[in-house]
């Protein structure tokens, strides 16, 4: 077994996949309208989070990732943090 792999499977099994997509459980999916939800799934960083780490489905982590693009392309989310 490849260490790279072993490690990945590691850090799925400490940190957990999520047992439900949130998006799933309440019938939507990810709009670039509802900013203020969008940056819970940006690091401090403002770098789009894993599926494995928010517990997003991967359809959801798809549409997710290019909402999260047109809100920044839309001035409502930043690109990175900012320099304090």
């Amino acid at each position: 077994m490849k260490k790279g792999r072993k490690d990945k499977n590691r850090l799925i099994r400490l940190k957990g996949r999520g047992t439900d997509c949130a998006f799933c459980k309440a019938k939507k999916s990810p709009n670039w309208r509802d900013y203020e939800k969008l940056s819970e799934f940006l690091s401090t960083r403002k770098r789009i989070l894993s599926a494995q780490s928010t517990g997003v489905c991967m359809k959801h982590q798809r549409e997710l990732a290019r909402v999260i693009k047109e809100a920044r392309e839309l001035a409502l989310l930043p690109y990175t943090a900012s320099a304090e």
